[in-house]
């Protein structure tokens, strides 16, 4: 009997929404039927297929009764938190009918739109991706306003976590895969989402910051047509990241690790002319000087940023950083008679440096290295003497040759012994082993060449540095330069691989020297990688936490 009476409620509750629509729409003048709307209105706290009809038709004729739009809203609001589905994913396809002749909702509409991106439900959440896309369309830049408020920064943090992560998926995900057709007119709305973003950059993990420096990089404003001051802008944003401005200190390995990323993000655009005398300042100041005292697996890390931006270092950054490198190189390059083990990698990245830096200024050697080279400037300062830096360092570089010979010779041995096992492996896992050894073995004769091709012009009292590009860094061949890629899980240490120099590498079965004899070898690929670099990390500890604002912690 009560089902029977239900069903006839039902019915009756949507014969009388019906009649209040069709009276709307038969009206010429529909703000005069208040009472037809506040009807369908009403009928939204009634049966389920009354609520699913309501959520069709308060967003319809939302636009001709103004002073019934707070009642509506709510009482739609209501309607996305019903328990039925389907009640549910129709109210949320009507929000965007709000906003079609009442642009000034759509703030509100999107920032509701943004907290229901966390629906569990496919439908439900299906339906708010094409009901945010829909507004996008009709308003991008209010859309775009609305959405990145969930993303927060500093100032304005977001105040819902889950959502934050939900609305920065949507926007990877949704919004940049076709900014060409949402941002029009173009230079308009790149610059809107640019200051949008840099905004959010307040407060980011590594792997957002990553995300959105890519983003901006494919727009045309910082295309390759782009002004010098597009580069400096987006510079300017890396160097903010980076915390420039922050007390260095020793222990805050997230920092080193935020730092080095930040090097490696802005090469791209230091190769394009932007300037990098912040950065080059900063790690001369403060990391050059302490570099025995960082986590040994960012010290590879270091050293190669530090050679990938040499070539582009002003003359006067050059003079500054080169005392430093120096000291630094002599301390890689052992004498003779200290029996002093090397780091074949660390000794190639500081020669490369090296080269470049006293290529823009090579008098400024003079009084480094002993040498006598010859511009004019009181710089030269030829009438000192430095004979015994020059016995030094000359000193330092034959042995260097010698190490670096003798690891050759037991290099190319060991290709052919790879060789031979892999004519004789049965097993795929044993040909990926031997494949691996083969391509770390490879790696280290391209450091080894490079090495002697940089030491030796260094023999003369008036060397020709290197300042081409006819060396190939030994890595460069397997990877262009970009963001170090490798991600640590949340929480986890960040591993000890080939590609950061740490540990010995004949422990590591299938790395490194694999099954070579002799330790000279084992040590000549220590921190030789085939292709990898230590990454920017994602959430979770260090660069994994949120924004400069919460200490990246």
């Amino acid at each position: 009997m009560s089902d029977a009476l239900s069903a006839a409620d039902d019915s009756k509750h949507i014969e009388e929404l019906y009649k209040y629509v069709e009276r709307l729409n038969e009206a010429t003048d529909k703000s005069q039927n208040l009472k037809d709307y506040q009807g369908i209105i009403d009928m939204a706290n009634s049966s389920i297929k009354a609520k699913q009809l309501a959520a069709q038709f308060i967003p319809r004729f939302f636009k001709f009764f103004p002073s019934l739009s707070g009642s509506a809203i709510d009482t739609h609001l209501d309607l996305i938190e019903a328990e039925e589905l389907g009640v549910r994913v129709q109210a949320i396809r009507g929000l965007p009918l709000f906003c079609k002749d009442t642009p000034e909702h759509i703030a509100k509409i999107v920032d509701i739109l943004g907290q229901l991106l966390v629906s569990e439900e496919f439908v439900e959440r299906d339906a708010v991706h094409k009901a945010l896309m829909s507004l996008l369309t009709q308003d991008v830049k209010a859309s775009l306003t609305g959405l990145f408020k969930h993303i927060g920064c500093v100032d304005e943090p977001s105040s819902d976590e889950t959502v934050r992560e939900k609305v920065l998926s949507f926007i990877r995900d949704k919004v940049f895969p076709i900014k060409a057709e949402l941002l029009k007119p173009q230079d308009e709305m790149e610059r809107h989402i640019t200051d949008l973003i840099k905004k959010s950059l307040e407060d980011v993990t590594g792997a957002e910051f990553r995300m959105f420096m890519d983003f901006l990089k494919s727009l045309s404003i910082f295309g390759e047509k782009a002004p010098p001051e597009r580069m400096k802008e987006l510079i300017g944003i890396i160097e903010g990241q980076a915390d420039l401005d922050a007390q260095f200190n020793v222990a805050d390995a997230d920092h080193i690790d935020r730092l080095i990323s930040c090097v490696y993000m802005a090469l791209p655009f230091v190769v394009r002319g932007a300037s990098s005398s912040k950065f080059l300042n900063y790690l001369n100041k403060h990391i050059i000087p302490v570099f025995d005292k960082l986590p040994e697996e960012r010290k590879l890390d270091l050293l190669k940023a530090l050679a990938e931006i040499s070539p582009y270092t002003t003359p006067q950054d050059s003079r500054q950083i080169l005392p430093n490198v120096v000291q630094l190189l002599k301390k890689y390059m052992p004498r003779k008679k200290t029996g002093e083990e090397m780091n074949f990698t660390y000794v190639e990245c500081l020669l490369y440096t090296f080269h470049h830096l006293a290529h823009k200024v090579p008098n400024a050697t003079n009084s480094l290295c002993g040498y006598k080279i010859v511009t004019g400037q009181p710089s030269d300062r030829l009438g000192e003497d430095f004979s015994e830096l020059n016995k030094d360092f000359t000193e330092r570089l034959s042995n260097v040759e010698e190490l670096t010979r003798a690891t050759m010779k037991k290099l190319t041995q060991g290709m052919a012994e790879h060789n031979k096992a892999m004519a004789a492996a049965k097993s795929d896992e044993a040909k990926d082993s031997i494949k691996t050894q083969k391509q770390n073995t490879t790696t280290g004769l391209r450091t080894c060449n490079n090495i002697l091709a940089m030491t030796k012009p260094l023999h003369s009292k008036t060397p020709s540095f290197i300042g081409d590009k006819s060396i190939n860094l030994s890595w460069k061949e397997a990877t262009k330069p970009s963001v170090p890629a490798t991600t640590t899980a949340t929480g986890g240490k960040r591993p000890v691989t080939a590609a950061n120099g740490s540990g010995n590498v004949a422990s590591k079965k299938g790395r490194g020297a694999g099954g070579l004899p002799n330790q000279l070898v084992n040590r000549a690929l220590e921190g030789l990688s085939h292709g990898g670099r230590s990454g920017t990390r994602g959430r979770g500890r260090g660069w994994g936490g949120r924004g400069r604002g919460r200490g990246f912690r």
